[in-house]
């Protein structure tokens, strides 16, 4: 395996355990917003309160990683993404400073503020949606190359179907991934009735996932053919992936295993990430950028690949710790710490 394919690998590790995590945390904003204006915050609020007390501070980490390491593998995304993405990248920035003035305000200030609140759903949904925008561009037909720099198109980005469908895809995947997360730690909390609501929302948001998903892959075919075609090479991941997703809603539906359910969903993502990445190589960005015309020197390489797999290393265990002694721990979980 050449070194430029361990370090995207690499990488598309740390986006996908920004996604799962992430996703937990922006969907329960969407959730404990949406319980306040139902009038049914009374019953998951505490139980979102107590899953993001220890965990906000390092969901962005994944981000970082992923961020500082593809600019540092392939020096030429700085360039394009950085022009390009200006804008959409400026308001996800604002939008993830507001998300942070929220957790300040929560944890030091008014607790039942509904400003506060309605920010806090909102860029739930907003920042996965500002987000997609750079796996949208990564397609090719969005961005144009001038003797002026790098220029967005945004008349063609407004008006692609395969645009909006990964808008919609992000954020009902957002909605998907949290109530399956809050369905299992309800559960383990012991709380009753905020169980049967986030399962309810669990299997809701089940069925717009898969659409979105279907309707996505259908859109690519007609944005981007090449890659549609060599999706449909890897159909036995994307098929792993559906079986997956079949496991999780069934677990949910029949009200059992919810840890398994969950692990169902994480392998879920997996398959469906994994398989869009191979299947989307070895362009970056179409048609600037490929895995290996982009890729810094071999000695820089080799140095990011050891640091982050070192990092990688170090990141797991510590997340490993801080789930035991807070997610996966009865007490706390049940709200007796």
């Amino acid at each position: 395996m050449s070194y430029e394919l361990i370090g995207i690998t690499v990488l598309w590790f740390f986006l996908y355990g920004y996604l799962i995590v992430a996703s937990i945390d922006f969907g329960a904003g969407f959730f404990a917003y949406y319980a306040r204006v139902t009038k049914k915050d009374h019953i998951i609020n505490q139980l979102i309160s107590r899953y993001l007390s220890p965990v906000w501070e390092v969901t962005n980490v994944f981000f970082v990683f992923f961020f500082v390491g593809l600019v540092g593998f392939f020096p030429d995304t700085a360039y394009y993404y950085g022009q390009s993405l200006l804008i959409p990248g400026s308001i996800a920035i604002v939008l993830l400073a507001i998300r942070g003035s929220f957790y300040a305000f929560e944890s030091y200030g008014s607790k039942d503020n509904a400003v506060y609140m309605f920010f806090y759903g909102a860029t739930g949904l907003l920042i996965p949606a500002s987000l997609s925008t750079a796996l949208t561009i990564s397609e090719g037909g969005f961005i144009e190359e001038t003797a002026n720099g790098v220029q967005l198109l945004y008349g063609e980005l407004l008006t692609s179907p395969y645009s909006w469908s990964v808008v919609f895809l992000a954020l009902v995947s957002v909605l998907y991934i949290s109530a399956m997360f809050l369905t299992y730690y309800a559960d383990r909390a012991g709380d009753k009735p905020a169980l049967e609501l986030v399962r309810k929302y669990a299997l809701f948001w089940s069925s717009p996932t898969i659409i979105a998903s279907l309707t996505t892959f259908i859109a690519l075919s007609q944005q981007n053919l090449d890659h549609f075609q060599r999706a449909l090479e890897l159909w036995w991941v994307f098929g792993i992936s559906v079986a997956f997703f079949m496991v999780a809603v069934f677990l949910i539906y029949i009200g059992r295993y919810y840890g398994l359910a969950f692990i169902a969903v994480m392998l879920q993502f997996l398959f469906a990430f994994f398989g869009y990445g191979a299947s989307h190589l070895p362009y970056i960005l179409r048609p600037y950028i490929t895995l290996t015309s982009g890729v810094t020197h071999e000695s820089m390489a080799i140095a990011l690949i050891v640091a982050f797999i070192a990092g990688l290393c170090l990141l797991i265990p510590s997340l490993i710790l801080l789930m035991r002694m807070f997610l996966f721990d009865a007490e706390y979980v049940k709200g007796k710490k």
